[in-house]
């Protein structure tokens, strides 16, 4: 069973950064794309970022380009979200998931991804 453990959520001032984790089970963590997607309250599970198996190829959703970065670190089973001049728009509770093996794109959409960690709140203010 795969598990996936986000990490750094917290509460930040507009423009501050922050960034979070998410620690994967398993041996094959290295084989499979990662997402990053955040749910807001009454509003739907929206993509946020996502990077390849290769770490070769990201993606961004257009309100957090030049803003954000999907990196990953394979030796670690750890896939990250650096996130910088945050806003208020960005409070949400952000998850992490798994995506498809060896897909050399990178999927935005929730039904290619998985499984899914519980989550982690950030939090921005004015």
């Amino acid at each position: 069973q795969v598990q996936l453990v986000e990490s750094g959520g917290g509460s930040v001032q507009v423009g501050g950064s922050l960034r979070l984790s998410c620690a994967a089970s398993g041996r094959t963590f290295s084989a499979y794309g990662m997402g990053w997607f955040r749910q807001a309250p009454g509003k739907e599970r929206e993509f946020v970022a996502g990077i390849s198996w290769s770490g070769g190829n990201t993606s961004y959703s257009d309100s957090v380009k030049g803003r954000f970065t999907i990196s990953r670190d394979n030796a670690k089973n750890t896939v990250y979200l650096q996130m910088s001049s945050l806003k208020p728009e960005d409070t949400a509770i952000y998850y992490c998931a798994r995506g498809p093996l060896r897909a050399p794109l990178v999927g935005r959409g929730k039904d290619e991804y998985r499984y899914w960690g519980q989550g982690t709140q950030v939090t921005v203010s004015s």
